[in-house]
């Protein structure tokens, strides 16, 4: 699933409150599943690649396989590019609550490990791929060096030189052959270069996105312990005062009670006298 799609089942799903919000947030909710789903599949995929490109350049390697390498990192390459305009979308979404702030740096953290794991693997990669083509070029010079030598001592009869002709032939065409693989591999390795430094860029702009975050964060957190200490002082001044008010009530009562004694004795000497 790409990231288009993932946008296309945005667009299409949820309830707006009469304020025009999404009163349950489906879509973040369905983006952020989206997401981690597709995270999930490129761990997998990096799992297989790992074992793969450890093969490169072992008595295992084969054509096939390096195609199986070229065709993993090139989709790889472009999934992670959906995923990262996900995670970007996800990072930059408005009102989060709680939960979906949890969800936010849950995405970031996986996204920015397992692409920080596949860009190690195709550096790997890039690397046995330079060195199987020096290799093969190296190997390509000296057969040319060698049948040269071999064919300035051939000056003799007809058939001999029939035989090198032949020779020649042949040889060239391996060496047709090489070059075409040298060229194949080159052009591989090119895919790989370009395919390195779309995601640096991706990553750069990824680590900025959390970065600026990090800071905002730390701009409400710094809010929210001065709020707190704000209302730890009013409490205690509601506390004092509660406490003020009910020592005057306490006050006031024995007051009256002291004046209702006197009164009562007063008026019982008038009645008595």
């Amino acid at each position: 699933m790409s990231f288009d799609q993932l946008s296309a089942m945005e667009s299409g799903a949820g309830r707006r409150s009469n304020n025009g919000a999404y009163s349950d947030d489906p879509e973040f909710t369905r983006l952020s599943q989206g997401l981690s789903n597709q995270l999930f599949h490129l761990q997998g995929e990096i799992s297989k690649l790992r074992t793969d490109i450890s093969l490169l350049g072992t008595k295992r390697d084969n054509p096939r396989l390096r195609e199986r390498v070229s065709t993993v990192l090139e989709e790889s390459t472009g999934t992670f590019k959906d995923v990262g305009e996900g995670v970007k979308k996800i990072q930059a979404w408005a009102d989060v609550t709680p939960t979906q702030k949890y969800s936010q740096q849950k995405l970031s953290r996986e996204f920015k490990a397992a692409l920080a794991e596949f860009q190690s693997l195709q550096r790997t990669a890039l690397e046995k791929q330079r060195a199987s083509v020096s290799a093969a070029k190296g190997a390509l010079d000296q057969d040319s060096a060698g049948d040269a030598a071999g064919a300035s001592g051939q000056h003799g009869e007809q058939l001999q030189l029939q035989q090198q002709e032949q020779v020649h032939l042949a040889a060239q065409d391996e060496v047709d052959f090489q070059d075409a693989l040298i060229a194949e591999r080159e052009d591989e390795i090119r895919h790989i270069e370009e395919g390195v430094s779309d995601l640096n860029v991706l990553f750069q702009q990824v680590a900025q996105i959390v970065g600026e975050q990090g800071e905002q964060l730390q701009t409400i957190e710094n809010n929210a312990v001065n709020v707190r200490d704000d209302t730890r002082g009013a409490d205690y001044e509601l506390r004092s005062a509660a406490r003020y008010q009910k020592n005057a009530r306490s006050k006031a009562c024995c007051l009256l009670l002291v004046l209702a004694v006197i009164l009562t004795i007063v008026l019982l000497a008038v009645f008595l006298g």
